[in-house]
């Protein structure tokens, strides 16, 4: 009984740890968004992205509505969002985002993390020429005709359309569309009242790259190095 106690406590403070991680991102994204665009939600689309997001990983209200004060306070520090480029092992391709109040800090980790974890840190566009930064909206599939929407969304700057699973299994479905017409998708699924489990923009790799079980373990625990940084919001990779 020891050791199953063990184990789900040890897989229970991992959950924890990557909610405090999200909550924190997020609590990010709401500073910087209301910044830039104000507090009201209805005037403030990127403010109704971090809603959604919020949402979909249970980030309770009272830390919503204590990250819109901090954000609107004048000791508030300002958060930059910085895009670090860099290689992995075995020449796979890494796009680091993060949110800082301090530049200096955050370079010299980024570029140490990269160095422990076998890969190098690269220079601006040396990495990021081989991804397209893309809007990507997950919705709940149950009770959705896909084709109507795919119909009703492809004017509105629809790109792709699948069908995928979420962590837990469930089915769900994945928009994509141009990091242009993310507003614009984002107004038509609210016009639909089609509330979406969470609204991103990631990159996406125009190509990936084949690897083993040993070399992806290696890549992976890079990524997972970058992602443990209190800096770096996403990690992306071309990894196949």
């Amino acid at each position: 009984m020891g050791r199953i106690f063990e184990v789900r406590k040890a897989t229970m403070f991992a959950r924890w740890d990557r909610m405090a991680k999200q909550f924190t991102r997020i609590g990010k994204e709401i500073v910087i968004a209301v910044k830039a665009g104000g507090p009201d939600p209805a005037t403030n689309p990127a403010l109704r992205r971090c809603f959604q997001n919020a949402r979909s990983v249970g980030m309770p209200k009272d830390r919503v509505e204590a990250a819109i004060k901090r954000a609107q306070g004048k000791d508030q520090s300002n958060y930059d969002e910085i895009l670090y480029e860099g290689y992995g092992p075995h020449g796979i391709a890494l796009l680091v985002e993060t949110a800082t109040d301090n530049h200096v800090r955050t370079v010299a980790n980024v570029k140490s993390h990269f160095n422990k974890g076998n890969g190098a840190m690269g220079t601006q566009g040396s990495v990021s020429f081989q991804f397209k930064k893309m809007g990507v909206f997950k919705l709940k599939a149950e009770g959705q005709d896909m084709e109507a929407l795919e119909l009703e969304l492809i004017d509105h700057g629809l790109d792709e359309m699948g069908e995928s699973n979420d962590d837990q299994g469930n089915p769900i479905i994945v928009l994509r569309c141009a990091f242009t017409d993310f507003g614009n998708l984002q107004k038509a699924l609210e016009d639909q009242n089609i509330q979406p489990i969470s609204a991103e923009l990631e990159w996406i790799p125009s190509t990936t790259v084949p690897v083993t079980d040993e070399q992806a373990e290696e890549v992976s625990k890079l990524i997972e190095r970058l992602e443990q940084d209190e800096d770096v919001n996403k990690v992306f990779h071309n990894m196949a």
